[in-house]
């Protein structure tokens, strides 16, 4: 316990799923939180759930105005920002041929454009806190490929070179950028999947909200010596193919 004291966070899509659980674990180790979603009702409620000094802030994340008002109401209100965690994803499916374009630019926009205004807009509030941390939410599917959520994976992909380079530039700053990968996770997002499409995995299950909090916790409080770099948690499924080689002599 403790781990976050004194330190101010925003959690975006922090209303549900994963980042219910990291604003749940922040709260309890200290932290003042915002929880930043479009989902007002499930947002405030939460809010309300964690106490004094925690709040909710609609956020749309792919609008700049947005995201000024956020980080400025947070700062006023809070204190400035020292972690911020970029989890706000969606996913819509349909190959390349037939995904219309508004819904693959909207996967981009949310996904990609959303965590690049984030570190964009918090980046001067945590230089004023004396440094910090930028943690953002990735995917096993900015690793590897998938059919059918080009999108996705474009975007995921893309939030990898994004903490990359956000990590050299706020370096000086005392500033750790790192992103998180996991695999398939029981949240919403999920929902339409049995446990067959975990079964091949060498952890045949589904992750947890909780477990991938832990990760970023650790990330934000700990690893004081790591940025720029990806953080895995996938149950195995990204080792490698999971039937053993045989010999044919």
């Amino acid at each position: 316990m403790g781990r976050l004291n004194e330190r101010v966070a925003i959690v975006t899509g922090g209303a549900r799923g994963i980042g219910a659980a990291v604003a749940r674990l922040f709260a309890e180790e200290g932290a003042a939180v915002t929880v930043a979603d479009v989902l007002d009702t499930e947002g405030a409620k939460l809010a309300a759930e964690l106490g004094a000094p925690a709040r909710y802030t609609h956020l749309d994340v792919s609008t700049e105005d947005d995201w000024r008002r956020a980080v400025t109401e947070t700062e006023r209100e809070l204190g400035p920002v020292s972690v911020l965690v970029n989890n706000a994803g969606i996913l819509e499916w349909g190959t390349i041929e037939e995904q219309p374009l508004e819904s693959f630019r909207r996967v981009i926009d949310v996904n990609l454009q959303g965590a690049w205004l984030g570190v964009r807009t918090a980046a001067p509030s945590i230089r004023r806190a004396g440094g910090g941390a930028i943690v953002s939410i990735s995917s096993i599917a900015g690793i590897t490929g998938y059919a059918g959520i080009s999108g996705y994976v474009a975007s995921k992909w893309g939030l990898r070179g994004l903490t990359k380079a956000a990590a050299l530039e706020l370096a000086p700053d005392g500033i750790r950028v790192c992103s998180v990968h996991p695999g398939a996770v029981r949240t919403a997002m999920t929902a339409g999947f049995d446990d067959s499409f975990t079964a091949a995995q060498p952890l045949p299950r589904f992750g947890e909200p909780d477990e991938v909090a832990r990760m970023v916790l650790f990330i934000a409080a700990d690893a004081s010596f790591s940025t720029g770099v990806e953080f895995v948690l996938d149950g195995g499924v990204t080792v490698g193919p999971p039937t053993p080689l045989t010999s044919s002599r």
